[in-house]
């Protein structure tokens, strides 16, 4: 109870609602009190999860930057094929697990918050 004074600002917790009646006669927060609030956390949600995934972009350029290297290093030097296969495939995973991870923050910011 104590924490829910301190979430609201002072101005606003004469205007807004603080707790709502549930059916079980407990006190509950209301979280969202409006339906434009609602369009704006869903908005905010859509735009933030978005920005998480352009990582995803940067992960492709990366693995495509690892292999075209490895072409031009097997072209100046064959015989170092297998050492800079080895290389490659490091990158490449690197690279992928850095997109991943971009990819399911944004289905965090969609799904979880």
């Amino acid at each position: 109870m104590y924490c829910q004074r301190l979430s609201i600002p002072v101005s606003r917790i004469s205007m807004l609602p603080i707790l709502c009646r549930a059916k079980q006669g407990a006190l509950v927060r209301c979280l969202q009190t409006s339906p434009m609030q609602r369009d704006i956390d869903s908005a905010a949600k859509y735009v933030g999860a978005g920005a998480a995934t352009v990582g995803v972009a940067g992960s492709g350029a990366g693995i495509g930057n690892v292999f075209g290297s490895l072409v031009i290093g097997y072209a100046r030097n064959p015989s170092a094929k297998n050492q800079l296969f080895s290389y490659a495939i490091l990158g490449f995973a690197l690279s992928e697990a850095m997109g991943l991870f971009c990819l399911c923050m944004g289905f965090c910011i969609l799904f979880a918050f």
